[in-house]
């Protein structure tokens, strides 16, 4: 069994892979519908994805007696606009034609909330990527497959596509769980990963 008690506050799939690829150990509790305001006026993107993985935090962790949750929120931003997921293909369309031939930024605000002591922390991952300047019969295509639903920015970095190319920063992060940061933020409170991997299994 686990060492320790872990609790993702999210209901995203991607999220649950990354922790389960890392061999954790974690429970889901998804946040409360309405948890987290919205675009707040003069917020930056980073500032944005930070309160939104600090609210998802605080909500879950007001649920439990005892453990560590770990909630978080990505956003991708280009030529200040900030793009979360497409309500539909016309919204995907718009957000894929913005980021085409053109660097952009992926955001990750993560807050690791423990409970009972109230102590939490919250910081930004940050990662740049390029998108081919595709032409629209490619971008259709990609409509096409619905892989952009749910997706920030309506791409998944995960899935491959052959245009859209990682310059810097974490991988993970752009996937939607920055895992370096959680690992140097639990090293910060002289905690590591291990104590949330199941100790029957060796793992190297």
């Amino acid at each position: 069994m686990a060492k320790e008690r872990l609790v993702l506050a999210s209901q995203s799939p991607r999220r649950r892979e990354l922790l389960k690829e890392a061999g954790l150990v974690f429970e889901v509790i998804e946040p409360d519908a309405g948890a987290e305001c919205g675009i707040c006026s003069r917020e930056t993107p980073p500032e944005m994805a930070a309160r939104l993985g600090f609210q998802k935090a605080a909500n879950v962790a007001g649920k439990i007696d005892h453990g560590y949750v770990i909630g978080c929120d990505t956003i991708a931003e280009c030529m200040g606009n900030i793009l979360g997921k497409p309500t539909d293909r016309t919204h995907a369309r718009w957000m894929l034609q913005l980021l085409r031939g053109r660097v952009h930024a992926v955001y990750s605000g993560l807050c690791i909330w423990h409970r009972p002591s109230g102590r939490h922390s919250v910081r930004v991952a940050v990662s740049k990527l390029k998108m081919d300047p595709i032409e629209d019969e490619t971008l259709e295509k990609y409509l096409d497959t619905e892989a952009w639903v749910g997706k920030s920015g309506a791409f998944g970095f995960q899935d491959g596509p052959p245009w859209l190319q990682l310059l810097e920063g974490s991988a993970s992060n752009v996937v939607g769980l920055p895992m370096e940061l959680l690992q140097s933020t639990l090293a910060e409170w002289d905690l590591s990963l291990e104590m949330f991997r199941d100790s029957s299994s060796s793992r190297g």
